[in-house]
């Protein structure tokens, strides 16, 4: 049960960076190319889906961390289980204010302010990209060891 526990925690680890990174890297570059409208369109139903399958990997992820740990595995499964886990109130204290302003009924679309606050959000995001490819790798190192 360890090891599956084990694989279930880098698989959702893995999933959510791999998301994470389409995000940072292609879509989210893609869509402030469009100008600061389409972008700001764009970016609500976007977020709204993406943020469901991103909180659900990351849940997954950190519980099938604490179990294989709990049931024999390396300590190192929590490090990794911290980590991912950490994205979420990450999102909550530092990305999630400017989540509600883009998101808010009464945005100026086309305003430069808009524009600032999309940016703002893809460097926000990037550290959370970073953080799950920090915690993917852990999760992949420690089935390796483990």
């Amino acid at each position: 049960m360890a090891d599956f526990a084990g694989v279930l925690a880098a698989f959702s680890a893995s999933l959510f960076c791999g998301a994470a990174s389409y995000i940072s890297l292609v879509e989210h570059p893609a869509r402030l190319e469009c100008g600061g409208e389409l972008a700001a369109t764009e970016f609500q139903p976007s977020y709204r889906r993406a943020a469901r399958m991103q909180v659900t990997l990351a849940l997954v992820s950190t519980l099938a961390a604490i179990t294989a740990a709990a049931m024999g595995g390396l300590w190192l499964w929590l490090l990794g289980g911290a980590l991912i886990f950490a994205v979420i109130p990450f999102t909550f204290l530092a990305i999630m204010p400017i989540n509600r302003q883009l998101q808010a009924t009464g945005l100026k679309k086309h305003s430069s302010a808009t524009f600032v606050l999309l940016e703002q959000w893809g460097r926000l995001h990037a550290i959370r990209t970073a953080m799950s490819l920090l915690a993917c790798l852990i999760d992949f190192a420690v089935l390796v060891v483990d």
